[in-house]
């Protein structure tokens, strides 16, 4: 005698059902007592972010508020990027210093034709200085992930303002429903034999502006 297999399946979910419907399931309480409200000086969690981001591999250059544009517009004409992308909403003045092509990123645009280019500019929203980790969430300014990824390149401006000491606190302020990029120095891994290897999951360069007096 032979059995359908979508007949043997209903059978066995129909077990699991009977089973779940005679022992509910409790709900179980998820302690959430995480250290919050860490804080730092301004120059401590500069530092910090700064000597982790380093660590990285990354670039790190502190500026005020009204060098943002002559800063881009140095590191980009040394690392040879005359075309660069950029997300909707990024703040225009950025740019005022730079003589190369800007590209106005949209969805329109397939991820691979974003290899074009040689790189991009983007905002930030949050950054842990604990981590050097910088956060991304999609808003205006930072763009679709594919345009943070693909480019060999990322300049990224993070404002001191929105640099948190710890994780948790980090956390705190983003939006669990926007989608979140995680950049924790350029993209690197290691083959079998520890070799360093960059740019193999995403930017090889990673340039970090931190305005420090927003």
């Amino acid at each position: 005698m032979t059995h359908s297999p979508l007949g043997a399946r209903e059978t066995v979910l129909g077990r699991v059902r009977d089973a779940l419907a005679l022992a509910p399931v409790p709900p179980v309480t998820i302690p959430r007592g995480y250290r919050t409200g860490r804080t730092l000086p301004d120059g401590e969690r500069l530092a910090l972010l700064t000597h982790r981001l380093l660590d990285y591999k990354a670039q790190v250059h502190a500026c005020t508020a009204d060098r943002t544009a002559d800063v881009i517009a140095d590191v980009l004409r040394e690392l040879g990027a005359r075309r660069i992308g950029v997300p909707d909403g990024l703040d225009e003045t950025w740019l005022s210093r730079y003589d190369g092509e800007v590209q106005q990123d949209s969805a329109d645009i397939p991820a691979p034709a974003l290899d074009a280019l040689d790189g991009v500019v983007t905002a930030s929203a949050v950054s842990c200085a604990e981590t050097g980790t910088i956060f991304l969430d999609g808003s205006p300014g930072q763009g679709r992930r594919a345009l943070s990824l693909v480019p060999d390149l990322h300049v990224c401006v993070v404002d001191l303002s929105t640099v948190e000491a710890g994780v948790p606190e980090a956390v705190t302020r983003l939006v669990p429903e926007r989608p979140t990029t995680l950049i924790s120095g350029p993209s690197a891994t290691s083959d079998i034999e520890l070799e360093r290897v960059e740019g193999v999951h995403g930017p090889r360069t990673l340039v970090v502006v931190v305005r420090t007096d927003v």
